[in-house]
């Protein structure tokens, strides 16, 4: 579905190396399920664009418009089809686009007091990215890596009319260790309400 796209970005990325400068490569993945939600849509827009203007390759996956089943807990992408979901869906382009990328937003409004669904679908279908053999880090056992290396992760939140701080806590807390497993850290957590311009100058000091 989106092989294309996948060019272009990797196209833009190597357009925007010839001009030199600092610049990564960034996945944002929009776990927006409410297609009436503008204005989450809206700020996603406007932060690409300001990315873009700093002469990062940004590339939106908008997560409502693909195809993505659930997983099932299979491990044939561990056994039978290593690095790859079994089932013929877009977690494929999902996989692709997220290894070959320098950074990966999770972005999502807070839904009862966690990411949307969709998101947390797309999150599963990461699995492949990663080995079944375990090893130790930090005393605890993880898996191992199937990369040389996995991009930063960070998050972007819109929050709910009764989102604590223990809300964010826990969303915050889940893909910190979660990011353990994909070999990255957690960069930031930010939110709607934050002004596009900071966010992008935080992402520009990466």
């Amino acid at each position: 579905m989106i092989g294309h796209y996948f060019k272009a970005f990797t196209s833009e990325y190597k357009d925007n190396q010839d001009q030199g400068g600092s610049f990564v490569k960034i996945t944002i993945l929009n776990g927006n399920p409410d297609s009436g939600n503008q204005a989450f849509d809206s700020y996603l827009m406007g932060l690409t664009k300001e990315l873009k203007a700093n002469n990062h390759a940004v590339f939106v996956l908008t997560l409502r418009g693909m195809d993505v089943k659930y997983c099932t807990g299979c491990f044939d992408c561990w056994i039978k089809s290593p690095g790859e979901c079994k089932v013929d869906d877009d977690s494929h382009d999902i996989c692709r686009q997220y290894i070959n990328s320098d950074l990966v937003i999770f972005t999502s409004p807070i839904i009862m007091g966690f990411t949307s669904a969709l998101l947390k679908k797309a999150n599963d279908k990461l699995v492949p990215l990663i080995l079944y053999q375990m090893e130790l880090v930090d005393d605890e056992l993880h898996h191992k890596k199937r990369y040389e290396s996995y991009p930063r992760i960070g998050l972007i939140l819109e929050k709910e009319e009764d989102t604590d701080d223990e809300d964010i806590k826990i969303i915050s807390d889940i893909y910190t260790r979660d990011a353990i497993n994909l070999k990255t850290s957690l960069g930031f957590t930010k939110f709607t309400t934050d002004p596009v311009k900071e966010v992008a100058g935080e992402i520009n000091s990466f």
